[in-house]
């Protein structure tokens, strides 16, 4: 039809006949279609052209539909070149500055809308590389100006993402040094950088993916800044200087003065700008390692750094820091701050910081508060700070005495108190170095009277200000002053006793063993007194000699000694048969002539009565009990009988107060103790968790009390539930604990619940947990356990130590474990049920509840499907009170409880992966519940199933493989290390970890590891500059340990590499060589590896200079490995091996050395996969072996 409209593929029809190929018309065809485009083409509709239909109007300014995430490739970047010189000799101006106006507004268009203010978004990441390829090309062939894309991006700065100059940076289309440079003001660039660099350090701390790019941007900017702001100035003088080294210095010292006023401010963790802070002092231990940086101008920063943080605001007198400087020390000193002090001293050697540190007292206003927490650190990292610091003190007070300096001697006692707080171990107390000092004719004051003026006049000047506790020093430990000067002394003297009783505290206060570093002062003199004694005590029982204190005591402070130490002591009670070390320590004393003789025989007088008394008060109960004659625990025993028929009798509930009251005397004077000693308070108790031992008496007595727990809940559970049988449990614990009993009971515990667990009866496990309900219910009044390592030194709470009595190695241990669990749990919460949750919180630790969803999840495989919970009212407390009571129902009834599922919801009760890795490592394959396939069905669930896909915030790891395989790393080595020290020792030889229960998690590990690299080729998401996470965890271990020159220091960091090595020799060779580079030519990413090598490999796990045999093999299969996957496998072997000759020649050292075992295993793979002769860089390997093998014959066989 004439008017009809035809296809362009109709139109195309007549020409489907294939046409003989010619050069020289393909190319007048396409210079023909070049001509047409440029004649027809608007440039602001140029790739609307070659766009699908989706796209209905796009100009050329944005390059790409910026509301699409599709960028479009169509467009070839000589075509926009030829429209740009186009449009360009049009409109009359340069290529140059047209392109440059077209990109920036472009990268305007990219940035907007941007859901971050500092990052790009993925899409956006997609839409500016396509920008940058087109700037390339443009700055390839001279049609782009740098100068006025700078000058644009400066029209555009409040929409110019910092991500996006980053990548201009990296990518070298303009550089920031040229970016500042166009800037007319130097404050307002300083500005900028500061407001970006704040929102980056933001980001690195939040949990999410972007938080790497974040630290990437920040790391390589602060180098930048470092390098340009701290270089070595040059001799060469430009007319015009640079704006960047003045802007990067500015906006360091920006972001150094807003952390330290942050931090002035106490900031809560919950804050931005704590988030801020964190994240700009974590850029310093980055700054270490990168190598960008010479060694000199990190030092000039860092130094710059320390000079900065000891100087800014200094807004306190020397006075402040005379009354405040216990508040100073390292641990309450924030810990940012004392952080960031570490990460200065990684790069500054102690001579250089203790340096910066004189430097800056002397020369200008200092901010007492950092300098004193500096020096606090400074003692604690450097070892050898001590001597150093007693020289440089040492220099302070003889230029004090020799020029009557007056800031020298303040500054000396300043930084002598603050490393004496820091403890014994550190520095020498104050007392010890006040009396090296001035008490002796050799002290610095015996020069002339002008010295002992000048002493004496400080001393008094300090007064005002001064703690009592070294008043007390003073005064305990006066300057030796010659007669004809003692005026000087005594008045000081009375000075300093007037200031104590202005502050009501007596020179008595100061007890034996002091510690200055406490915040406060003894109220009491008795007080401290009874603490000296236990002390004392103490140390007696170790060395079987009386202690110096005492002796010195006993001279030189007599009233003290006489008034409130021997009275503390000589507490008259009821001696037991066998001496124990209170009464060794007193005859020790009587002997050495220490106690006076009416003293002591008041003493023993009134021992004897307390005696007569006891045996008195227990004459009409035994006449009551025949049954108790001749039985010390007779009285003891009725009443306990007493109360429980009042707990079976419903109507005699008001008299069981009463009744304990009568049991507690009973049982004081059972036990021999006193109501004095009953008051006493003791702080820590120690106890022996392996070998626990108790005495024959005490474990009767313990037993006795324990089995009286467990009938009186039998007999109140018959007949009311736990909401309802009042206080009698609270009492009876309370009655426990107000006796010195508390050890004998918890070491009684420890034998029950950790060692002969499997012979406990369902009444026993009932009473117990009840019974570790209601000691955590009083957890605030009792004492904390210390049971040695790996628990903290601070010890533990009490619900936490009888949870860490559960252990989950064998099938009778996790049965165990689940009948105790279940009967807390549902005791607690029928008990508690009325009350407000944090009572609940008090009575049970977290990691009971965590053990139970363990074990639930382990044994019961119907838990690990969600359902919705019941609510049966007491369901879960009921059934264990049945003759046999069904545990797997009633941990399953609890497990769907509705009130335990609104428990499980709380944070602090989340089983976390981490939380179940280590409960799974501690599991025993030989004597698991589990068979072989069925545990690997439940690590598969676990893992893949529950936590992989499950938030961060309830434990998971949110999709995130890499982090999975991250925390099984560390938690596998955690495992190592505390199974080598604690319950494992016998199997440490045995397999990776200690013992078996850790093969099959490794197994999981090596999946995981091979899913994770499948997972990182197919997706294309591995950086080579990101490194194998592997190395991320094993560099953070190795740091994280101290680099002493102790033995123990060393055998621990020993310990750590050979487990490290262990780890990559059990997972796939590939990680070694790391994963291909994308550039020309390909080669294997070795530089974690190497750097593995080279820092620490080759101080702890060489033999004779080389690596050992299995980790130099690995190495090399996984090269082999690495060449499958190259285009060119020959070449990638020979670059590989010439970049092990200049970065890491170790490698090849033990590679000529293990040789034999090496080459038949190179030659067999290599002819297997690639049918051809071993690369050259192997050959050469090969013949330099043989080269020395003759070379080694031939010194033998020659005369």
């Amino acid at each position: 039809m004439p008017g009809r409209k035809r296809l362009w593929t109709q139109l195309l029809a007549g020409r489907v006949k294939r046409q003989k190929y010619d050069p020289e018309k393909e190319m007048k065809l396409k210079d023909s279609a070049i001509n047409l485009l440029r004649r027809h083409q608007q440039l602001n509709d140029l790739l609307l052209e070659v766009e699908d239909t989706l796209c209905e109007k796009l100009c050329f300014g944005k390059l790409f539909d910026c509301g699409s995430a599709e960028v479009y490739p169509n467009c070839s970047s000589s075509f926009i070149g030829c429209a740009l010189q186009d449009q360009a000799s049009r409109l009359g101006i340069p290529i140059g500055i047209l392109s440059a106006r077209i990109l920036a507004c472009s990268v305007e268009q990219v940035c907007k809308n941007a859901s971050h203010p500092v990052l790009l978004h993925p899409e956006q990441r997609k839409k500016f590389s396509f920008l940058v390829e087109i700037a390339q090309y443009l700055l390839a062939h001279s049609m782009f100006s740098r100068l006025s894309f700078c000058q644009e991006l400066w029209k555009i700065q409040n929409s110019l993402l910092f991500e996006a100059v980053w990548r201009l940076h990296m990518q070298s289309v303009v550089s920031l040094q040229e970016l500042l440079e166009s800037h007319s003001s130097v404050q307002a660039m300083a500005e900028w950088l500061f407001k970006n660099l704040c929102l980056l350090c933001e980001q690195t701390e939040a949990s999410c993916p972007s938080a790497d790019m974040a630290r990437a941007i920040l790391s390589d900017f602060v180098q930048l800044f470092v390098l340009k702001g701290f270089q070595e100035n040059s001799n060469s003088r430009t007319v015009v200087p640079e704006k960047m080294p003045q802007a990067a210095a500015t906006v360091l010292q920006r972001m150094l003065t807003f952390a330290l006023d942050a931090l002035a401010a106490d900031l809560p963790e919950e804050t931005s700008a704590y988030r801020v802070v964190k994240g700009w002092f974590d850029m310093f231990s980055g700054l270490v390692c990168c190598g960008m940086i010479s060694a000199d101008s990190l030092k000039r920063f860092f130094r710059h750094t320390l000079t900065q943080i000891l100087t800014h605001s200094p807004v306190l007198k020397v006075s402040d820091a005379i009354q405040r400087q216990r508040e100073w020390s390292f641990a309450k000193t924030h810990t940012l701050l004392t952080t960031l002090y570490r990460r200065l001293f990684v790069m500054l050697s102690p001579e250089e910081s203790l340096g910066c540190l004189q430097e800056v007292l002397e020369t200008q206003e200092v901010h007492w508060q950092r300098v004193l927490s500096c020096m606090s650190t400074l003692v604690i990292c450097f070892p050898e700070a001590q001597q150093l610091v007693k020289g440089w003190v040492a220099r302070l007070m003889a230029c004090a005495f020799e020029s009557y300096h007056l800031d020298s001697l303040v500054t000396a006692f300043l930084i002598v108190r603050q490393a004496a707080l820091e403890g014994p171990s550190v520095f020498p107390s104050y007392a010890d170095w006040f009396k090296e000092c001035f008490g002796s004719s050799r002290g610095y004051h015996h020069c002339s009277k002008k010295a002992l003026i000048f002493l004496f006049k400080f001393l008094s000047n300090l007064v005002p200000w001064e703690a009592p506790r070294y008043l007390q020093v003073h005064i305990l430990y006066p300057p030796l002053v010659p007669s004809k000067y003692r005026s000087l002394l005594t008045d000081y003297i009375s000075l300093a006793k007037t200031r104590l009783a202005d502050l009501k505290v007596s020179l008595e206060n100061m007890g034996l063993y002091e510690d200055l570093s406490l915040a406060g002062d003894v109220a009491e003199p008795h007080s401290q007194a009874a603490q000296d004694v236990e002390k004392a005590i103490m140390v007696f029982a170790h060395t079987g000699k009386i202690p110096l204190p005492v002796m010195e005591a006993s001279i030189f402070r007599r009233p003290y000694y006489m008034s409130h130490f021997l009275p503390a002591l000589l507490i008259p009670r009821v001696l037991p048969l066998i001496p124990d070390s209170r009464e060794d320590f007193i005859e020790s004393l009587k002997r050495a002539d220490k106690i006076p003789p009416s003293q002591y025989a008041a003493y023993r007088q009134a021992c004897a009565t307390a005696k007569d008394q006891q045996l008195q008060s227990s004459v009409p109960e035994t006449r009551a009990e025949p049954s108790c004659a001749g039985d010390p625990l007779g009285p003891l025993r009725a009443a306990l009988g007493e109360l429980r028929a009042s707990m079976t009798d419903p109507t005699q509930s008001d008299v069981i107060s009463a009744q304990m009251a009568v049991i507690s005397e009973r049982l004081s004077a059972t036990l021999g103790y006193s109501k004095d000693d009953n008051s006493f308070e003791i702080l820590k108790i120690q106890l022996e968790i392996l070998a626990p031992k108790l005495e024959k008496q005490d474990q009767t007595v313990a037993d006795l009390l324990l089995t009286a727990f467990c009938q009186n809940l039998l007999a109140a559970s018959s007949f009311a539930l736990p909401e309802r049988q009042g206080t009698w449990a609270a009492l009876f614990v309370r009655t426990l604990c107000g006796h010195r009993l508390l050890t004998a009971v918890l070491t009684r515990l420890i034998q029950l619940l950790r060692h002969q667990c499997p012979k406990l009866s369902a009444q026993h496990v009932l009473g117990l947990a009840a019974l570790a309900v209601h000691l955590g219910e009083a957890k605030s009044t009792l004492p904390k356990v210390d049971v040695g390592p790996p628990a903290p030194q601070s010890g533990l709470p009490i619900p936490e130590f009888l949870d860490s009595l559960l252990t989950c190695c064998t099938w009778e241990s996790l049965l165990f474990c689940l009948k105790f669990c279940t009967a807390a749990i549902s005791y607690s919460l029928c008990k508690f049920s009325s009350q407000p949750r944090d009572a609940l919180h008090s009575c049970l630790s977290p990691g009971l509840i965590k053990k139970f969803q363990f074990i639930v999840f382990r044994l019961f495989s119907e838990s690990r499907v969600p359902r919705p919970p019941e609510d049966t009212a007491g369901l879960p407390w009921r059934p264990l009170f049945l003759p046999s009571a069904d545990w797997q129902s009633a941990a399953l009834s609890l497990w769907r409880w509705s009130s335990f599922q609104e428990l499980l919801k709380e944070k602090e009760f989340h089983l976390t992966y981490r939380d179940w890795l280590q409960l799974e490592l501690g599991i025993k394959p030989e004597t698991d519940a589990l068979s072989d396939t069925e545990r690997q069905d439940f690590h598969q669930w676990a893992i893949y199933e529950y936590y992989l896909p499950a938030p961060l915030a309830s434990g998971g790891c949110s999709g995130d493989l890499e982090l999975a395989c991250t925390v099984l790393v560390s938690e596998l080595m955690d495992f190592y290390q505390s199974s080598r020290s604690c319950d494992h020792v016998e199997y440490s030889n045995l397999v990776l970890g200690g013992h078996k229960g850790n093969v099959d998690i490794l197994s999981r590990l090596q999946e995981m590891t091979v899913d994770l690299e499948l997972e990182q080729s197919s997706s294309g998401s591995f950086s080579c500059s990101q490194g194998h996470f592997l190395f991320g965890v094993l560099c953070r271990r190795l740091q994280a340990l101290e680099r002493g020159y102790s033995i123990a220091s060393s055998l621990r960091r020993q310990q750590e590499l050979l487990m490290c090595k262990r780890l990559l020799l059990r997972l796939p060779p590939t990680i070694l060589v790391g994963s291909l580079k994308t550039r020309q030519p390909v080669t294997p990413s070795c530089e974690d590896f190497f750097h593995l090598v080279n820092s620490e490999l080759k101080n702890c796990c060489c033999r004779g200079g080389m690596l050992t045999q299995d980790i130099t093999i690995h190495f090399f299969r996984g090269l082999l490995s690495a060449c499958l996957h190259s285009p060119d496998p020959s070449l990638t072997a020979n670059m590989t091996l010439k970049e092990c000759q200049t970065k890491c020649p170790l490698i090849l050292t033990s590679a000529l050395s293990w040789w034999s075992s090496l080459e038949p295993m190179l030659c067999s793979r290599w002819r297997k996969c690639f049918q051809d002769v071993l690369p050259r860089e192997f050959l050469r390997l090969k013949e330099a072996r043989d080269f020395a093998s003759n070379c080694w014959s031939a010194s033998f066989s020659s005369p």
